[in-house]
């Protein structure tokens, strides 16, 4: 951190300011006065509007189903306070962001995680794995898709037997659909979700952020959408966490979801290309395993020699100025891999790959290994 020379691709950042039209929404509620508390749910106007946007994309539903959070990990927080204590059991799929493991330990829950599988076709999900770990005791189901880091996505037919077996079970389910808009395997309008099918009395939460498809990672901006009889422990929940989302905030996230559906499909585009461009080339590298990810922003990929992936990322820092995430970050089924953000341009992602190729050179010269 605060080196010049680096090329950093560790954050889970797009490299574009957050579009005009958003800031501007903002410098216009604090020009107005829009300096107070706000209600601990969100503004009625932003609530009506993500409400509206959701239902265009997933199930129908209403702004009584919503609160509006400080950010995304705000939302995964609250929820899990609402949801998890002392205890109680929780299922994860992993590898995933760290922080989404954490926050239920934190809390005093057992965390157990079932580990996706990586091929040759990339990350798959062992389903009949999964549903053995979700025992008649199992207090909440957390899934991450599109996936971060390994870019995987629920298909239809695991979306379909997991909530089956939850409804059955009575487990709740909390998904994490912070990168339902960045999805490339085809051009549907979102990921497949739980939020599909999700019928009124489901035990479903839907956390979602407005930092990944509109660039706004540094507004920190969120919201729930949650059963209406858990809406006001959430509200509870908010007030004794953060209050309320400052209201030139959410007047930001308001023009956002308006207007942005056009910054949506540019992002998505932008990163498709870039997908592709960085895997291409990281397959062209002997001894690195790459596959296509379905969704997110982020190559996930292991390298044959690499054992200890946080101490290959330091010499890189050090000696090459690049700046990767080590696998070992994302939990122990991410040891060997290393997570490259490629939400950026393709002649930063040149220059980046650029170093790539010297720092695993020296690498494999420090080892003696040779793969060319």
């Amino acid at each position: 951190m605060g080196r010049d020379d680096v090329i950093a691709f560790w954050f889970g950042e797009p490299d574009e300011v957050t579009p005009e039209f958003i800031r501007q929404a903002g410098i216009d509620a604090l020009h107005a006065g829009d300096t107070f508390y706000t209600q601990n749910s969100g503004i009625p106007e932003l609530r009506q509007t993500i409400a509206s946007y959701v239902s265009g994309i997933r199930t129908a539903v209403s702004e009584e189903e919503i609160a509006v959070t400080n950010s995304g990990i705000s939302a995964l927080m609250l929820t899990t306070q609402a949801l998890v204590g002392p205890g109680d059991r929780v299922v994860i799929v992993t590898p995933l962001w760290p922080n989404l493991v954490e926050i239920p330990k934190i809390l005093g829950a057992e965390v157990v995680t079932v580990s996706l599988n990586f091929g040759p076709a990339g990350w798959s999900l062992e389903l009949d794995r999964l549903i053995a770990a979700l025992t008649p005791n199992t207090r909440a189901l957390y899934v991450n898709s599109p996936n971060n880091p390994t870019g995987w996505t629920l298909s239809l037919g695991e979306r379909d037997a997991l909530l089956s077996h939850c409804r059955h079970h009575g487990i709740w389910i909390l998904t994490d659909d912070a990168y339902e808009r960045l999805y490339f395997d085809d051009e549907s309008v979102a990921a497949p979700s739980f939020m599909d099918v999700r019928a009124q009395d489901d035990r479903i939460v839907s956390t979602n952020t407005f930092s990944k498809s509109w660039l706004m990672t540094g507004w920190r901006l969120g919201w729930i959408v949650a059963p209406r009889p858990l809406m006001q422990q959430l509200s509870k929940l908010i007030e004794y966490n953060t209050s309320c989302a400052p209201g030139f905030v959410q007047r930001a996230g308001i023009a956002a979801i308006r207007g942005g559906e056009p910054v949506v499909s540019r992002t998505r585009a932008r990163l498709r290309i870039a997908r592709g461009t960085l895997i291409e080339r990281l397959q062209g590298v002997s001894g690195v395993e790459a596959a296509l990810p379905s969704g997110a922003m982020y190559a996930f990929f292991r390298i044959k020699e690499i054992g200890d992936s946080l101490a290959f990322c330091k010499r890189m820092v050090r000696d090459f100025g690049l700046g990767l995430a080590p696998g070992i970050a994302f939990g122990p089924e991410g040891e060997g891999f290393l997570r490259w953000c490629f939400a950026t341009s393709q002649e930063r992602l040149e220059q980046g790959f650029g170093r790539f190729e010297r720092a695993l050179e020296a690498e494999r010269a420090r080892q003696g290994t040779d793969h060319r």
